[in-house]
């Protein structure tokens, strides 16, 4: 049963981390945090940049407390770590501290509560992008039979709407003038011909 978790739980990880890279960090390292906040339909990033006081490996439970002041004040937020609302970590500064959790902060404020810097030089992140691109290209080219088929029929109606669309758009075939027959000069000339002659007559009368 346990192992049956334990891997439902990696595979969980391996989907929560697979399109974002989570930095190596420790209790005394200043980091930012980043966080999705939705407000109605709009969604907008906030970030969070404190001391990391605490941090708990508890595989997909995994959680870490940032401290802040901010006016004077003591502000603690916990955050899960592979929540999918945190949208990116980033290490500002790394502490040389020697405990686990630094709770004694709570009590102390102004030069007291300064953390020394210390190089640790460049830590490779603890769960990267790139170690689950295969993982990224398996779930994107999965897709589920009946999901392609409503693609199909969803991109045929596109093509006779747009067929359509160009149909009538189209501009109506305009008639083109018909010309008037000219009559031939023979007529117009017997015509004058036998007016002459009604003349004549006429006359001759």
């Amino acid at each position: 049963m346990t192992n049956l978790m334990q891997k439902f739980e990696k595979e969980q990880i391996e989907k929560l981390t697979a399109k974002k890279s989570i930095p190596a960090f420790r209790a005394g390292d200043t980091i930012k945090v980043i966080v999705k906040i939705s407000e109605g339909e709009r969604s907008r990033l906030q970030a969070f940049e404190g001391v990391c006081i605490a941090r708990k490996n508890n595989s997909i439970n995994s959680k870490f407390t940032v401290r802040k002041i901010s006016h004077g004040e003591g502000v603690e937020r916990i955050f899960p770590l592979f929540s999918p609302s945190i949208d990116k970590i980033e290490v500002v500064r790394k502490g040389n501290v020697k405990r686990a959790k630094l709770y004694y902060l709570r009590q102390r404020t102004g030069k007291s509560a300064r953390i020394a810097d210390r190089d640790r030089g460049e830590e490779a992140d603890e769960y990267s992008m790139a170690k689950n691109s295969e993982l990224i290209n398996e779930t994107d080219g999965l897709l589920d039979e009946s999901q392609k088929k409503e693609s199909d029929k969803v991109t045929e109606k596109n093509k006779v709407e747009e067929k359509t669309t160009k149909e009538e758009s189209l501009p109506e075939p305009v008639a083109e003038p018909v010309a008037e027959e000219k009559k031939p000069v023979e007529e117009k000339s017997e015509s004058t011909a036998s007016q002459a002659d009604k003349t004549e007559d006429a006359k001759e009368l």
